[in-house]
């Protein structure tokens, strides 16, 4: 009912409208039809043009609207429609949907597709690293807490020897601390990445930095007896989170100690170029190929699968995130079986920001 009465309303105002347009347009020409002929028009003649002007406008008002209606209804409202039955489509959670293109000119409702075209494959991306990223963090919990309740029933036999005992103690607290640490790392990534956490930008001394993180794994290092080189140039000041970039010094650091064998060999060095600090940090560790380089920073990808125990596989992807919030650059390079150099630039401290 209200769709009818909107016609009608509709219709009115076009038989307004064009009426008024008519009504003048023949009052013009009767009054120069007057003047330029000398006519004088009767009552009789005034009524016959008023009735067929009443006809004619009456019937270009029909046309005009059954022109527009079926204007609407091929054009307007069956694009309309789609767009509509897209968005329900998307709402209940089918992200491959997709609107088609008139490629008209000027057509607005193509540039309406091509948002929300877009606007789909870009929830079509951020589902599938969601599922990804609860499957993962399935997995990574499943693991740990398979090997607890293992070795959580083994420690009930009453007649278990003590030094047996001891060793699955051991296992438990250290799958427990791989649990704690994962949830750690999950918690800052989802703080990173949803920007709750905001860099406090401060004055410091790189070099000393990086010593004291370096030193925080001697004895990793020690136990694998590895050789430590380091080439740091001094007074390098940035103007940047030290909290936050100790994240990322503290994941190479680790990587380095992790994927070296024994007796291999972990290099640092930090110099300037132009108006950045680079610091590298490399190791003669098993490297990675092309493959595995392309997947590096993802979240839960481990390259070698052989020390996936001692992961998580979220540490680069922070190390990731983390350089992009303090706006520096990060990039690797490795030759498999020879070694790995990841390189960090970060912004150096001006004169002003230094005094």
């Amino acid at each position: 009912m209200k769709r009818f009465w909107y016609e009608v309303h509709r219709f009115v105002c076009f038989f307004l409208l064009i009426g008024l347009v008519v009504t003048c347009c023949m009052l013009l020409f009767l009054q120069n039809l007057q003047h330029s002929l000398q006519i004088v028009f009767t009552q009789q003649h005034i009524e016959t043009a008023a009735k067929s002007t009443f006809i004619n406008v009456v019937v270009i008002t029909l046309v005009f609207m059954l022109v527009d209606l079926l204007w609407r209804r091929l054009h307007v409202q069956r694009r309309a429609a789609e767009i509509s039955h897209a968005a329900q489509k998307c709402m209940a959670g089918d992200f491959s949907v997709r609107i088609s293109r008139s490629n008209k000119p000027d057509d607005a409702f193509d540039i309406i597709a091509d948002s929300f075209n877009l606007m789909a494959e870009e929830l079509a991306g951020t589902e599938t690293l969601r599922k990804d990223f609860v499957a993962n963090v399935s997995h990574e919990l499943k693991s740990p807490l398979a090997v607890i309740r293992n070795y959580a029933a083994l420690l009930q036999n009453p007649v278990l020897p003590e030094d047996e005992r001891r060793n699955y103690l051991k296992v438990i607290s250290s799958q427990t601390e791989r649990m704690a640490a994962l949830v750690t790392n999950i918690l800052k990534l989802s703080k990173l990445e949803n920007q709750q956490i905001h860099p406090q930008n401060k004055r410091f001394d790189l070099g000393e930095h990086l010593c004291s993180c370096l030193l925080a794994f001697e004895d990793a290092w020690e136990k694998k007896e590895l050789e430590i080189e380091t080439d740091l140039q001094d007074d390098v000041l940035v103007r940047s989170d030290e909290e936050l970039l100790g994240i990322v010094w503290n994941n190479l650091f680790s990587n380095a100690v992790k994927f070296t064998p024994q007796g291999g060999r972990i290099f640092l060095s930090l110099r300037t170029d132009g108006e950045e600090a680079v610091v590298e940090v490399g190791d003669t560790g098993c490297g990675f190929g092309q493959e595995a380089g392309r997947h590096l920073f993802e979240k839960f990808y481990q390259g070698d699968p052989s020390h996936a125990s001692e992961g998580n596989g979220l540490g680069l992807a922070l190390v990731k995130r983390v350089v992009e919030i303090v706006g520096g650059e990060i990039s690797v390079q490795s030759v498999l079986g020879e070694g790995s150099i990841f390189s960090v630039r970060i912004r150096r401290a001006t004169k002003d920001e230094t005094r």
